[in-house]
């Protein structure tokens, strides 16, 4: 589901409430490792607790003073933190943040 790759997390597979419970604490540990890029380019199901799940993984990051930014958002989830009125809140890699 989460792998690492150097500073970036890539997050595969279905996202949705049944695994962000798992998915929380794994991107917690590796934000507090260095990473600074999520890549949801292989990301399936989703749903509004995947949103909420990179909201969280943002106040991880914040609070530990670091930069975090995503990748590759998939499409719906573009569409729900739309909805939410949150799309600013999430921050897009640039081209060279990527590896």
């Amino acid at each position: 589901m989460i792998r690492r790759e150097g500073d970036r997390l890539v997050v595969s597979g279905p996202l949705t409430l049944a695994q962000v419970a798992e998915a929380l604490p794994l991107g917690n540990g590796a934000i507090g490792e260095g990473a600074r890029n999520v890549d949801l380019g292989e990301v399936g199901e989703l749903d509004s607790s995947a949103l909420a799940l990179l909201l969280a993984w943002l106040r991880e990051a914040r609070r530990r003073n670091a930069e975090l930014a995503f990748s590759n958002l998939p499409q719906g989830l573009t569409t729900i933190a739309r909805l939410y009125g949150v799309a600013d809140l999430l921050p897009a890699a640039t081209a060279s943040a990527r590896h």
